[in-house]
């Protein structure tokens, strides 16, 4: 009898050390999920009024056409994909640019931007982070006739210009530019053709 019920107590113990792996499994799915839904949100909040407008006009998925210039007049091009989204209460909006350069390695990059109104300086400020190289840049700017227009500074006095050019609905043209003498020139070191999801696929359908 007693041989019986440690057989049982071991079969039992066995089926436990069988189901145990994928409920820890679908509580770190529920905890990943958890966390994903606490930040984003459906809308901005109502206390950015018309400066939700600002990003809130590109919300939803890009296809992107990615091309880099170095300084030596190389010209990096990759394909990939923006994702633009409400977070943090609608007080923010993040951006997630995912790319795979032609003719690499195959390896997906990955960068994001949280962007949000500060109603001090009456700017939009961007905390760009590029955890795969350890760069961190912080930008503020706003509108500027029919373009969006944020800059930031870095430590070797240049200024860097990143801008959203050429908007419609379902395309815009994103920038990224350097000075080296305050602002009085400035050179192309990026520029991102971007098609919204949809409208893309709509195209690529029509006969």
């Amino acid at each position: 009898m007693r041989v019986a019920v440690t057989s049982l107590g071991w079969t039992i113990l066995c089926a436990l050390w069988a189901i145990e792996p994928s409920e820890q499994g679908g509580r770190a799915g529920d905890s990943q999920r958890d966390m994903i839904a606490a930040l984003e949100a459906a809308s901005p909040h109502p206390s950015l009024g018309e400066q939700a407008r600002v990003f809130g006009q590109f919300i939803g998925t890009w296809e992107c056409d990615y091309a880099n210039f170095a300084e030596d007049g190389t010209i990096t091009r990759g394909k990939g994909e923006v994702t633009f989204g409400w977070v943090l209460d609608g007080h923010a909006v993040q951006d997630v640019w995912t790319w795979t350069a032609e003719g690499g390695s195959g390896a997906r990059e990955v960068v994001t931007d949280i962007r949000f109104f500060d109603s001090k300086s009456a700017k939009w400020r961007a905390v760009w982070v590029d955890p795969a190289s350890s760069r961190v840049k912080t930008a503020s700017g706003g509108v500027i006739g029919d373009r969006i227009v944020l800059e930031s500074t870095a430590d070797d006095g240049s200024r860097d210009r990143w801008s959203f050019n050429d908007i419609t609905r379902d395309s815009f043209v994103w920038r990224g530019e350097k000075s080296r003498d305050s602002g009085k020139t400035w050179q192309l070191w990026a520029e991102h053709h971007l098609k919204r999801e949809d409208a893309a696929a709509s195209a690529k359908n029509k006969p």
